[in-house]
């Protein structure tokens, strides 16, 4: 009896009847949430609450393992059996564990030598510290209710050169009725917007369509948009002597506002070897039906030359249900490159290719948008609606924006065969 007593002890002593390893915030969760959540989840960002300490996380903790568990965070839409993309920031199966066990036992902190070496971020940009800041001079007032018209505001870069941008960010002075921003740049000579003063707000885009007489943006702010950081090599050019001209959709909260939101930029060290550019398939000429639950729209381009496409943001309002985009091939080849089954119009995510590709010239790319204006739709404004293009929340747009990289010394102009086609169907 002795002997069996003794050898129990010597197999507790070697570990063979421990328990299984406890799971702790510094040693499991903390580099997690580091890795995913902390980009947001930080003091001055668009996330509810931080998690930059245990001390932040931990009233959170049950609202973090229902938000991993039923993959709602960290946001991402796309269907998983169509293409890859390097930005994914979805959790893997043992994260998703992890987590909840942490969350099952207590949620402990365990010991703070197990913890990852602090990120290091720049207070108030995500893109490090800008080389220069465009802000707009005047407040702009947001009232409590009503629709507020879009404002386009212009603001003079002072350039004497031209200059190639390698970071932009666009900060809201205030998200609560920010709904989206769009930095453009237009060059001297323009006639867009020649009436307006510069800095002060106004709200018709005189001139031009909306953006019609942009030379292209330089980045933009919506929820889910991180900020845009080129790899080595690749910038946007800022042409010398540009203005640049922020669109604004300010969206009343119910509390009377004031915004006065700012563009940080770094610019690149060296002449680029590639420029960056933005295209789009867009279609401005669809009706949606009153309570009509699955509506489609297209929208085509035609590329008129080579052309490497290096990522997809799609774009819809309230009622956006699902996008997909797919190439056809000159000789015939159809291929699906992205599919948003369950588009979420509070998330506007940027899908980065994970393997960019040429597309060569004669390549139809093509966009499909499912819209859902019928009663089952929680977050439809009207179901009774006939709905249109319009810039507002309770219209509608269909826009496939597709980023690209061309050599320095190309026009953006010959890159699209002209006219686009449009079309409409209902399924």
């Amino acid at each position: 009896m002795m002997k069996i007593f003794f050898c129990l002890t010597a197999f507790a002593t070697a570990g063979l009847f421990a328990g299984p390893t406890p799971v702790t915030y510094h040693k499991d969760v903390e580099p997690v949430l580091q890795a995913r959540c902390q980009g947001c989840h930080r003091p001055g960002e668009a996330a509810p609450f931080s998690t930059l300490s245990y001390k932040d996380v931990r009233p959170w903790a049950k609202a973090i393992k229902a938000a991993v568990v039923a993959r709602k965070m960290p946001p991402w839409f796309a269907d998983p059996s169509v293409g890859h993309f390097r930005n994914n920031p979805s959790l893997s199966q043992a994260e998703i564990d992890s987590i909840v066990k942490w969350v099952d036992t207590g949620a402990p902190e365990g010991d703070a030598k197990d913890a990852p070496p602090p990120r290091q971020y720049v207070e108030g940009w995500n893109i490090g510290n800008p080389d220069v800041v465009f802000e707009m001079p005047i407040p702009f007032e947001v009232p409590a209710e009503g629709a507020v018209a879009y404002q386009w505001i212009v603001l003079p870069t002072g350039l004497t050169e031209d200059k190639w941008i390698q970071g932009v960010e666009v900060r809201p002075g205030d998200r609560s009725v920010v709904h989206h921003v769009i930095a453009f740049y237009r060059r001297p000579g323009s006639k867009w917007l020649l009436d307006a003063q510069p800095g002060v707000p106004v709200a018709k885009a005189s001139g031009a369509p909306e953006g019609g007489m942009s030379d292209g943006a330089i980045g933009g702010y919506a929820p889910g948009i991180p900020p845009r950081v080129l790899s080595e090599g690749r910038a946007i050019l800022l042409p010398k002597g540009s203005d640049l001209v922020l669109q604004m959709h300010y969206t009343a909260s119910g509390k009377a506002a004031r915004d006065q939101s700012k563009v940080g930029v770094v610019f690149a060290r060296q002449p680029p070897r590639e420029r960056a550019f933005g295209l789009a398939v867009a279609n401005g000429r669809f009706v949606i039906p009153p309570k009509d639950g699955s509506h489609r729209v297209d929208a085509e381009v035609t590329l008129a030359s080579d052309v490497r496409i290096v990522d997809f943001t799609p774009h819809m309002h309230l009622r956006g249900k699902s996008f997909e985009y797919r190439a056809v091939f000159p000789d015939g080849r159809v291929e699906t490159l992205l599919r948003v089954p369950k588009y979420d119009f509070n998330w506007q995510l940027t899908y980065q290719l994970a393997e960019e590709r040429v597309f060569p010239k004669g390549t139809r790319i093509e966009g499909t948008a499912c819209f859902d204006n019928s009663p089952n739709n929680p977050s439809n404004p009207d179901p009774n609606a006939e709905v249109r293009f319009g810039d507002q929340t309770w219209d509608e747009m269909m826009v496939g924006f597709f980023g690209i990289v061309i050599d320095p010394g190309m026009s953006p102009g010959r890159l699209i065969e002209r006219p686009r086609r449009e079309s409409q169907s209902s399924e």
